[in-house]
């Protein structure tokens, strides 16, 4: 059974760092590129960072470029979302999912693109 968990979530002040870990289980880790999306009541998915199988590339949303990283460790099969200088703006159920490599690019903006999903983990930026 697949499994991603998403962890590392909760409450800071503004201009404060929050690190996002997602855990995956039940998968060859190496042949998923993975993401991270978020969502805010009321409204759609929101792609916030990609990263390919074997870290070669990455890709942000314009929103989070140069505050947000992400990262992976294959030996843990874990992908990280490193969160510097929050925003209010940043609050958001965030989620991991994983895309199957056989899929061809390593980021899609389409939900329906990603095989697996986690539950997420709330993130709540106080102003």
């Amino acid at each position: 059974q697949v499994q991603l968990v998403e962890s590392g979530g909760g409450l800071v002040q503004a201009g404060g760092s929050l690190r996002l870990s997602c855990t995956a289980s039940g998968l060859e880790f190496s042949q998923y590129h993975m993401s991270w999306f978020r969502q805010t009541p009321g409204k759609e998915h929101e792609f916030v960072a990609a990263i390919s199988r074997i870290s070669e590339r990455t890709h942000y949303a314009d929103s989070v470029t140069g505050r947000f990283t992400i990262s992976r460790d294959a030996a843990k099969s874990t992908v990280s979302l490193q969160m510097n200088n929050l925003k209010p703006e940043d609050s958001a159920v965030y989620y991991c999912a994983a895309r199957s490599f056989r899929r061809g690019t390593y980021y899609s903006f389409r939900l329906d693109d990603y095989t697996y999903w986690g539950r997420g983990t709330g993130v709540t930026v106080s102003s």
